[in-house]
């Protein structure tokens, strides 16, 4: 322990044994107890010493509880939350994980509500945020832990309603700007069914139901009159960017190819950037169970790190978990719908809203057979339902790991898989024999007769046949080429039988997954910071192919012109997004903000469809420049790219000044951290937003770093790296972003971003020795009747 380590003794009530959290000087925890029933009791009392105000309302947002709190005009997200909930068998549900896990959330849950009773006894401890708003932390139930499900990723019942839209109004073909289809499919709408049975207004309810919490003084000053106004507090263009911008990297590096000859593994996931992080870093050890790495503070467990002999990371994998149903519903009686040969009852839920300052509020919950009611249409005799994995027992987001995380090899690690439900992904993992594979993981419903792109009768004729069994998902163990790894692109098997049921057919850009796959197969002694390097790579696919055709244009152009220009400063360009280089700014806004809009004008003339097009699909653009042949004449392409090129020059120019040799991308492309309540607190307060930061990348290079297109404000990347070296514990390393704690009034709060942003990391201590000489602070737990 260092010299200046502070520490503490806590008492607590419930906990059997003496225990310890030694804060490292990163402000990650090590938790140490004499048993697993305290050992997860101190992880839900450790991640509220950290993140009360996160978890509380995380809670409040799931659970459909924000309007008691924040009065009418959180009630329309109240009530869109609450159909997402999970409402099935809680035997079921417990047993679904591992056969402890009741037992683990009890264990958690009593733990946060531990850390809530601290602080009434001690209210200085209390978070900020909750005197801002005046209102208190709610106790938990283990319950909460696996029922809130809306802030899991799944796909692609939104996707299914904006096909249709796109069809309705243009063409399939059209719709692949959107998402290109890989396999490719043809998508059909079931017969019986029109595209005006199926409108934008939709997806309204499941936007509410996964949308953030924001906080304007507008919406906190609403009236009972006007809490239906709300419901747009998520704009769709949000939706659609998340889904094609939230994802992952990993990769496990086999040890013949690597230069200490154990395996490597690294995983890094990509959400939207916020503060606190989304992920916590933790150490949990107890009697048989020694496991660090991160997860969703809001969960038991570590879903990415290692135990003392495996190790495990994840990305998003593109299965199709979600499917939108049409129902014919009988005329002059709008509670029924056509099933089968009969019909059946819309089933009409009343439960009480609680808002502040007003009276509780009676609001109706409806749900068909395959799940909740998104519209209604009694003029049409219409409704449109979403069937989602949410609803099936084991589907909690990321609670499968309680079974995989204590696995002793890797492929007792894939055997364990059975019990991830959500969100799908592709897991890595390597342990300490060598081994490492690639295992493809999470609930994937068997369609017998579509696939899942379009939405269906809800008659009887489209129904899930069970899942997939989990050894028939993808997976490789041990391969050839040496190393596995993922980055959410098209990875089913090539030889998969065309025939066999639908998987998914949206996944997102490859462009990090080819440039991540080349470097490995090119690297034969793979290190740890080759690993870091290729975290934090700024190689922009894009770049390399748009460019390179500019190259093959401008041997025609006329000296000193604008487009010149242009190619003067991609002369010698290595297609890197770094932060400081002139180059990769021309390119970033000519090529989003200029080339590309164009381009889907181009194919998609009608501006209400381009709007439901939007970002684009990445590849599919590319294709549209790379080969015109198939869809333009070239003569067409090279005025449209040198057209653009100008005006991206002159729009870089007033963003940046007029001296070229003087821009750099990060002075737009920056991260700003913004805490939720930043917008309302008292400006006497201390800041607490983080950032901005200048930052290198986009959403097609490895270190992803998407961006708004308004100011080109990066909003969603990695939240947490993490590097392993399998065997050598003590020398893997992370990176949390901003900081591991979520109270402001910590140093541990913003600590982080400056590494994060540099590319830097920190040390992912394991051993006892290394822990106990970088502890900061030192909290002794005690039961409390025994606390001196």
């Amino acid at each position: 322990m260092t010299d200046r380590a502070t520490e503490e003794t806590i008492g607590l009530s419930g906990l059997s044994a003496e225990a310890e959290i030694r804060v490292d000087r990163w402000g990650i925890p090590h938790i140490r107890a004499a048993s697993e029933a305290d050992l997860f009791f101190l992880q839900g009392f450790n991640a509220a010493r950290d993140r009360l105000w996160q978890l509380d309302l995380w809670r409040k947002r799931g659970l459909g509880l924000l309007a008691a709190d924040f009065g009418p005009g959180y009630l329309a997200q109240d009530h869109a939350a609450r159909h997402f909930l999970y409402r099935g068998d809680m035997d079921a549900e417990w047993l679904a994980y591992a056969d402890d896990t009741q037992a683990i959330c009890t264990a958690f849950a009593a733990g946060v509500n531990a850390y809530i009773a601290l602080c009434e006894r001690e209210p200085e401890r209390l978070p900020p945020e909750f005197a801002v708003f005046g209102t208190r932390p709610a106790p938990w139930q283990p319950e909460d832990v696996v029922r809130i499900r809306s802030h899991a990723l799944t796909r692609n019942g939104v996707s299914e309603i904006l096909r249709a839209n796109v069809m309705a109004m243009a063409d399939a073909t059209t719709d692949l700007l959107r998402f290109e289809l890989d396999p490719p499919v043809e998508p059909k709408l079931a017969d019986g069914l029109s595209f005006a049975d199926i409108p934008l207004e939709a997806v309204r309810l499941f936007k509410l139901a996964t949308a953030p919490v924001t906080f304007e003084k507008e919406r906190l000053s609403a009236i009972l009159d006007d809490a239906w106004t709300w419901t747009e507090v998520t704009d769709l263009g949000e939706i659609v960017q998340r889904s094609a911008e939230e994802g992952s990297n990993n990769w496990a590096v086999h040890g013949s190819r690597t230069q200490s000859g154990r395996p490597i593994l690294a995983s890094d996931p990509h959400r939207a950037h916020v503060v606190p992080s989304l992920r916590y870093l933790v150490h949990l050890e107890a009697p048989g169970l020694n496991v660090i790495g991160t997860g969703e503070p809001s969960a038991p467990g570590v879903s990415i790190g290692h135990n003392d002999r495996t190790a495990f990371g994840l990305t998003i994998f593109g299965a199709d978990q979600e499917d939108i149903y049409v129902y014919e519903t009988k005329d002059g009686d709008p509670d029924l719908y056509r099933h089968a040969e009969g019909w059946e009852k819309i089933e009409r839920v009343e439960q009480g809203f609680a808002v502040k300052g007003h009276a509780e509020q009676m609001l109706t919950l409806s749900f068909t057979r395959h799940g909740p009611v998104l519209h209604e249409d009694t003029a049409r005799c219409r409704a449109v339902a979403m069937r989602t994995v949410w609803h099936c027992p084991g589907s909690a987001a990321y609670l499968g790991s309680l079974s995989y995380m204590r696995s002793p090899s890797a492929e007792a690690f894939a055997d364990s898989l059975g019990h991830w439900g959500t969100p799908s992904v592709s897991h890595v993992s390597a342990d300490v024999e060598g081994n490492i594979g690639w295992f493809t993981a999470g609930f994937t419903p068997v369609r017998r007769n579509w696939q899942g792109l379009l939405p269906v009768p809800g008659d009887g004729s489209h129904e899930w046949d069970g899942f997939l069994p989990p050894d028939e998902l993808p997976r490789s163990f041990n391969p050839a080429t040496g190393f596995v790894a993922s980055a959410n692109e098209m990875n089913l098997p090539a030889d998969r039988d065309p025939a066999a049921p639908s998987i998914g057919h949206e996944w997102a850009e490859g462009s990090r997954a080819r440039r991540i796959k080349s470097v490995l197969a090119a690297d034969r002694s793979h290190t740890l910071a080759a690993s870091m390097a290729l975290q934090t790579d700024v190689y922009s696919r894009p770049a390399e192919v748009i460019v390179t055709l500019l190259r093959e244009i401008a041997l025609r152009l006329p000296a000193k012109t604008a487009e010149a220009r242009g190619f003067d400063l991609f002369q010698g360009w290595d297609h890197r997004l770094d932060a400081h280089s002139a180059a990769a700014a021309l390119f970033e806004v000519w090529w989003m903000k200029h080339l590309r809009p164009v381009l889907l004008a181009r194919f998609a003339p009608d501006q209400t469809v381009r709007q439901l097009l939007l970002p684009g699909d990445f590849d599919r653009l590319l294709s549209l420049l790379q080969t015109p042949e198939h869809f333009w004449s070239s003569e067409e392409r090279d005025a449209l790219i040198l057209s653009t090129l100008t005006k991206g020059w002159e729009d870089c120019a007033a963003r940046l000044g007029p001296d070229a040799s003087a821009w750099r991308w990060g002075d737009l492309h920056r991260a700003l951290f913004e805490h939720a309540a930043s917008r309302v607190k008292p400006a006497a307060d201390a800041e607490w937003n983080v950032g901005p930061l200048p930052v290198g990348g986009s959403r097609s290079t490895p270190m992803h770093a998407a961006y708004r297109l308004g100011d080109f404000g990066v909003n969603a990347g990695a939240s947490v790296r993490l590097v392993m070296d399998v065997g050598s514990w003590d020398d893997s390393v992370c990176v949390n972003t901003p900081g591991q704690s979520g109270d402001p009034r910590s140093f541990h709060y913003a600590d982080l971003s400056g590494p994060w942003s540099r590319g830097d990391y920190v040390p992912l201590l394991y051993s006892r020795d290394r822990v106990d000489a970088a502890t900061a602070h030192l909290i002794r737990l005690v039961p409390a009747d025994n606390e001196e």
